[in-house]
């Protein structure tokens, strides 16, 4: 009997060809396209970004070249919840969140998953560079990278549990941009030169400031820039405005280059201070999720990423009280910053992750 597999389609051209190569080895493919939100609703025009209507007639043209089913489920409610106010109040706090791992972790890989086992399918696909195997010496399923490093997006994915990748397929995670490109040129997709969408969906622009003050009505609470002894330096237009490691857009002149240090929302205050300042080799990760491990019992060696876009700095992790785990760099890293993710790598294949925390780096 053919496994059932939905796969998440969003219009643009990797998730169209993930669904082809499915149906070309065997499985019995559905296709769903997500709607997350109303695009006026976040600043938007109408006809822009993902979730667009353009982007579900896209995805719907591709389902129906391939013969199969297509579903749109409204996940608004839940993305709201648990994607965009996450993303707000981490702003609020001081933090540089990245929704884009809230997102795989509630909706695509969450929401998605349960609708599709209430549909009666096996597993859910989508076109993202990562690949899923099961490891029968360990008895666990291992999330690695991409055969494509430059397209590779296991650094938003580490929060997959067990279960979800049991139920999950990433038919691209072989192969390279390049070719899926010339899959869906082969077959005629009407998306086979789409570009591909760089941005935060529901951020216009990437202009995350504006967003939080003219959709989520955050209030610019200006407050001093200090220096890292304290001395007041300046007035900032609001903490939100600012992330770690920051030169361009301060506002103030200085005799040699200043960098955001820190946000400080107790005091309401930013923290300015030299490039080396900006260098540091231990920090605190939260709400870790192991994948190849079951949990981290001692000190163990691995590659780890603190942004995207970022190579992995070699370092050791270990455990600390309340399952957090303490990253120790081999060498300094630049801007480590809270509210993004670190994410521990052996090789290609991904441990685990977790949310860098705001503690102070000299007290562990």
């Amino acid at each position: 009997m053919k496994k059932k597999v939905l796969v998440g389609m969003s219009g643009g051209v990797d998730s169209s060809v993930a669904a082809c190569l499915l149906l070309e080895q065997g499985y019995e493919v559905a296709g769903a396209t997500l709607h997350l939100y109303n695009n006026e609703d976040t600043g938007i025009p109408k006809a822009r970004t993902c979730c667009s209507l353009a982007d579900v007639e896209d995805a719907r043209s591709v389902a129906e070249h391939l013969g199969i089913e297509h579903y749109v489920f409204n996940f608004g409610p839940e993305f709201r919840r648990e994607v965009i106010a996450r993303f707000a109040r981490g702003y609020e706090c001081g933090e540089t969140p990245n929704p884009c791992i809230d997102c795989n972790k509630y909706i695509k890989f969450g929401k998605m998953l349960d609708r599709a086992k209430l549909l009666g399918f096996d597993a859910v696909a989508t076109g993202h560079y990562a690949r899923v195997e099961y490891d029968e010496k360990i008895g666990r399923w291992l999330l690695k990278k991409a055969a494509d490093a430059s397209k590779d997006q296991t650094y938003v994915l580490y929060t997959l549990t067990q279960e979800q990748l049991a139920h999950t397929l990433f038919p691209l995670g072989g192969f390279l941009k390049p070719e899926v490109r010339a899959i869906a040129e082969k077959h005629g997709f009407v998306n086979a030169r789409k570009p591909d969408s760089e941005d935060i969906c529901f951020v216009p622009g990437g202009d995350y400031a504006a967003f939080l003050e003219n959709v989520m009505k955050f209030d610019s609470k200006s407050g001093n820039f200090v220096d890292v002894n304290g001395n007041v330096l300046g007035r900032h237009k609001g903490l939100f405005h600012y992330t770690i490691g920051q030169r361009k857009g301060i506002g103030i002149s200085f005799e040699s280059p200043k960098y955001v240090l820190k946000k400080d929302c107790a005091n309401n205050t930013v923290v300015l201070g030299d490039n080396k300042d900006l260098y540091s080799s231990t920090f605190a990760v939260g709400n870790v999720n192991f994948i190849a491990l079951d949990h981290l019992d001692k000190p163990v060696e691995a590659g780890v990423k603190v942004r995207y876009s970022q190579s992995e700095a070699q370092a050791v992790i270990y455990p600390i009280e309340n399952g957090k785990v303490k990253v120790r760099f081999r060498s300094p890293q630049r801007a480590v910053t809270p509210g993004q993710s670190a994410v521990f790598y052996r090789g290609d294949t991904v441990l685990g992750g977790g949310k860098i925390l705001s503690e102070e780096m000299k007290q562990l």
